[in-house]
């Protein structure tokens, strides 16, 4: 028998115990500004601190960095990106790698204090590479009292011990529990949780992310509600209705809805303490771009849903896009903030989509605070396949461009380029936004990657200023008749698409993003932006182009601001400024929130396709970034954790 290492124990249970002192005593030593959940309070990934201000900038510099050692080496499928957004609890800021390690680090110092690694496999293909942060915990349990929540790319839900990071065995199996029970028959790596879960009190609310192109009865997108301590569930919502009293199980032709997955919550959940309800934004029906064999409008898919949160019974719900076949997921977290508009204050919740529009609904109702208008849409042409007349438009202004693609919007930096272009768009159907996809090609702007992603919206809760980041770049979708499959693979047609099998239809599908011989957007720039709206009026306050071709073009191309595709989010600050990464460029910028100039760079050593945080210690404020590229869209990977401050005290 092996003798146990005397000196490892005995270096392991000091060190555990060090950081169960440091963790008791840190609360009494200082005051601090926390960021404890994904986007701050209720989302709204605003920060009330005032220290950094648009006069003493010039003294911001990098203070720390952090290396996770995390690059993907060994998973099968790139994309693996390190997308997350830091939480700061008791001095500590708490993050998450692509392959799901969570890692805890000194927030004054950059020093790691814990790291956990769930060992996830490595031989299987991940439909996604991400994980956007974790969650934290504290109440009363015999074991591990304050609780770091994780979900895991093979549908876990892991619970640890915020001061140690060791799994609390008093949760589920040994800190572990398996979301995948009760979603039908799962593919290992096809069904995930790539969002960090929502709490209120001590309730865990997760979601999951599902490769949805892959066949019609695929996993169903339940929500689960989870005792924090135990690790039970409390209760369970498929927003894929079931029962035929569920009122949205009259959008659902015949028994569709039992042979139908997706429609889940990938983006994240929030959760009101004020009001008791969980906020759901819902997906797209599987597949995504081919729906004859669910006809109808397919609630509760692409929708806000709001649950109570101690039952999981369903309050208001409002669909933001009637029988997707677009891809048009409601992607980003809801985000709670008050409105002030005609002399009125509302406690709202606030959307923004793929289809780059904004919504705002009153938190306990449902009721819309801008109007929403049914508008005539095209139809689709494609045999099995009943599209909705109508699809609902927003009254604020539209955030990205829903024009249709012509030739005259070609562009090219050679003559070969721009023609080639135009021989594209003359090639593809485009009649404006929800134009259906076709066996010719479809046009799609906004494309699938949005309008907004999952950086979803920042407001400025007290200048009622709401700022998005938006991509302008349209997108090629094709249906293909499943017999033309192998043979336009063969001959070379599909060089460059994206292939779906979309099993359970008549047809496959082929996408990719719309771009030239030279790898630059085959439509006019700018390419990505920056939108602010005014929340009183739903008008656009400013817009500006998001980021440089620095790390997109040729190197014979110059540096044009012509802005770039983006993911992630901005930061606001009590003091004004607009902190964001997100554009496919390594640089974090920062903007004045009221109009938009840009006041502040400074180079990354790769893209931060994440959205920043900022909090105080000790009277000094810092704004943290993760910077890990994104090698699924060509970009470099990277593992960093950078935290700015200022040089000097302000006096």
């Amino acid at each position: 028998m092996t003798r146990p290492d005397i000196t490892k124990v005995w270096k392991k249970n000091i060190r555990q115990i060090s950081l169960m002192i440091f963790g008791l005593l840190a609360p009494l030593l200082s005051n601090s500004v926390d960021w404890p959940q994904y986007g701050n309070y209720g989302g709204q990934q605003y920060t009330p601190l005032t220290q950094i201000t648009a006069d003493n900038l010039h003294q911001l510099k990098e203070l720390w960095r952090f290396r996770t050692g995390d690059l993907g080496q060994g998973f099968r499928r790139k994309g693996h990106s390190m997308q997350a957004n830091p939480i700061l609890w008791n001095r500590t800021l708490y993050i998450s790698t692509s392959a799901n390690w969570v890692i805890a680090i000194d927030a004054q110092t950059g020093v790691e204090r814990w790291r956990f690694d769930p060992k996830l496999p490595k031989d299987i293909r991940y439909s996604s590479g991400a994980s956007r942060g974790v969650s934290v915990w504290t109440g009363s349990a015999q074991v591990c009292p304050s609780r770091i929540f994780l979900g895991t790319l093979i549908g876990e839900l892991i619970a640890l011990d915020a001061l140690t990071g060791e799994p609390c065995s008093d949760f589920g199996a040994n800190g572990r529990i398996d979301l995948s029970d009760g979603v039908g028959s799962v593919e290992l790596g096809e069904y995930s949780v790539t969002s960090p879960p929502a709490i209120l009190g001590d309730l865990v609310f997760v979601g999951s992310a599902i490769g949805d192109n892959r066949a019609t009865n695929l996993e169903r997108g339940i929500v689960r509600a989870i005792d924090a301590r135990t690790g039970s569930i409390q209760w369970l919502w498929d927003p894929i209705p079931k029962s035929v009293t569920d009122v949205a199980k009259a959008t659902w032709s015949g028994d569709s809805n039992l042979n139908t997955g997706a429609a889940n919550a990938w983006a994240p959940l929030t959760a009101d303490p004020s009001s008791g309800l969980v906020f759901v934004p819902t997906s797209s029906p599987s597949p995504d771009f081919f729906g004859g064999e669910r006809l109808g409008d397919n609630l509760y898919s692409n929708s806000i849903v709001a649950l109570d949160g101690s039952t999981g019974k369903v309050v208001w719900f409002q669909q933001l896009v009637h029988h997707d076949i677009w891809d048009y997921d409601v992607p980003a977290q809801p985000t709670l903030t008050r409105i002030t508009r005609a002399g009125k204050t509302y406690k709202a919740v606030v959307v923004v989509t793929k289809t780059g529009m904004m919504f705002a609904f009153e938190r306990s109702t449902g009721a819309p605070i801008y109007a929403i208008e049914e508008r005539s849409v095209p139809q689709s042409d494609i045999p099995g396949e009943v599209t909705s007349p109508t699809q609902p438009f927003s009254a604020v202004a539209a955030l990205a461009s829903q024009a249709p693609v012509s030739t005259k919007d070609a562009f090219g930096v050679a003559f070969f380029d721009k023609w080639s272009c135009k021989r594209q768009i003359k090639r593809y159907r485009s009649k404006g936004m929800f134009t259906p996809p076709s066996l010719e090609g479809t046009i799609m702007r906004p494309s699938y990657a949005g309008g907004s992603n999952w950086g979803g919206v920042a407001i400025d809760p007290d200048r009622q200023i709401a700022v998005t980041n938006v991509n302008e770049v349209p997108a090629l979708v094709r249906l293909i008749p499943r017999a033309e499959l192998a043979r336009l693979k063969e001959s070379g047609d599909l060089k460059g698409w994206q292939i779906a099998k979309q099993r359970g239809t008549p047809y496959s599908m082929a996408r990719r993003i719309f771009l030239s011989p030279l790898n630059l957007p085959c439509t006019k720039p700018p390419w990505g932006r920056l939108v602010a709206v005014d929340l009183g009026s739903g008008s656009i306050v400013w817009q500006k182009p998001l980021g440089t071709i620095r790390n997109l073009a040729p190197a014979i191309v110059p540096n044009f601001k012509w802005g770039v595709p983006n993911l992630g989010g901005a930061m606001l600050t009590g003091s004004g400024l607009l902190v964001i990464g997100a554009a496919a460029e390594h640089v974090l910028r920062i903007f004045q929130t009221e109009t938009g100039e840009e006041i502040w760079s400074a180079r990354l050593p790769v893209a931060a396709m994440s959205t920043p945080m900022s909090y105080e210690l000790d009277g000094k404020q810092y704004i943290a970034i993760v910077a890990g590229g994104n090698d699924q869209v060509g970009m470099k990977r990277g593992d960093y954790v950078i935290v700015y401050g200022l040089s000097t005290s302000p006096s």
